[in-house]
């Protein structure tokens, strides 16, 4: 009976895995950036040699992919990137305008915990940053009790939008 019921409480945890939250979905997110109609034609970033290395540097640790999707229109560019929080990825659209960030919001949210960074109170921070020569960003953006890995994750995402569209050129 007892080993029974150890059997039951453990499937019932392993029932309980976190949904993913969808906030924004891509498509919906480049429509609002570009304008239903004029979503430019995404272009493709290789992430070889040096700018590898960079990157390594802001996320300490290789990003997934070799290469990365973006779309470019003018001085504005958007990116869809992802970086895990705790233990899921997070998915977050960073818009750059003039090598600052214009706007930037999670799309998706998988973590069971962190979810704050979703709302406007956070993203908000971010807008009008730059990337300083050391690829931090110009300014510090405050945490959130509770969230800190899923602020780090954004945060880190944020910089690396903004290493990316200096690559492409505004």
């Amino acid at each position: 009976m007892k080993k029974m019921m150890v059997a039951s409480i453990a499937l019932l945890l392993f029932s309980f895995e976190v949904v993913a939250e969808v906030y924004l979905s891509p498509k919906d997110f480049l429509q609002q950036t570009f304008s239903p109609k004029k979503v430019p034609k995404s272009q493709v970033l290789w992430l070889s040699g040096a700018l590898a290395d960079e990157v390594r540097e802001v996320l300490g640790h290789r990003y997934k992919k070799a290469r990365v999707r973006y779309w470019k229109n003018g001085l504005r560019s958007a990116w869809i990137l992802d970086e895990i929080g705790k233990e899921k990825p997070i998915t977050t659209g960073v818009v750059i305008k003039d090598q600052r960030i214009e706007r930037l919001q999670v799309l998706v949210f998988r973590e069971s915990r962190g979810w704050e960074v979703r709302h406007s109170f956070f993203s908000d921070q971010f807008k009008g940053r730059v990337l300083s020569a050391e690829k931090h960003l110009d300014q510090s953006v405050d945490n959130i009790s509770g969230a800190t890995l899923s602020v780090r994750a954004v945060s880190k995402l944020a910089r690396l939008a903004l290493l990316f569209d200096k690559k492409v050129g505004s």
